[in-house]
């Protein structure tokens, strides 16, 4: 049985790990992430991207609400170059992940 997620459950859930990482600037951040949801499901039609998407969003980031902004944009034109980024900030030469 599929259980459906609400955007304001997703914003709650969320919400730790961007606090940790932007601080003051998180309900900003938490914004963006609702935008790029927007675009995620115009672009996919999907509600959400991946939890690994958003991970390598976060890591890219960089806790930089521009780089934030930047970062978003690229999963959304093209993750796989997202997850390039992500994985060279994380020190790992692993490319085998999702390859979608």
């Amino acid at each position: 049985m599929i259980v459906s997620v609400s955007r304001a459950e997703r914003r709650r859930d969320r919400q730790p790990r961007v606090e940790a990482l932007f601080g003051a600037e998180a309900a900003a951040a938490l914004d963006l992430f609702e935008l790029t949801e927007f675009a995620w499901h115009d672009c996919y039609g999907e509600i959400t991207p991946p939890e690994q998407v958003i991970d390598d969003i976060l890591v890219v980031s960089q806790g930089d609400l521009g780089k934030l902004a930047r970062a978003a944009r690229l999963a959304v034109t093209d993750r796989r170059d997202l997850r390039l980024s992500a994985d060279a900030l994380r020190g790992s030469d692993s490319v085998d992940h999702d390859s979608t």
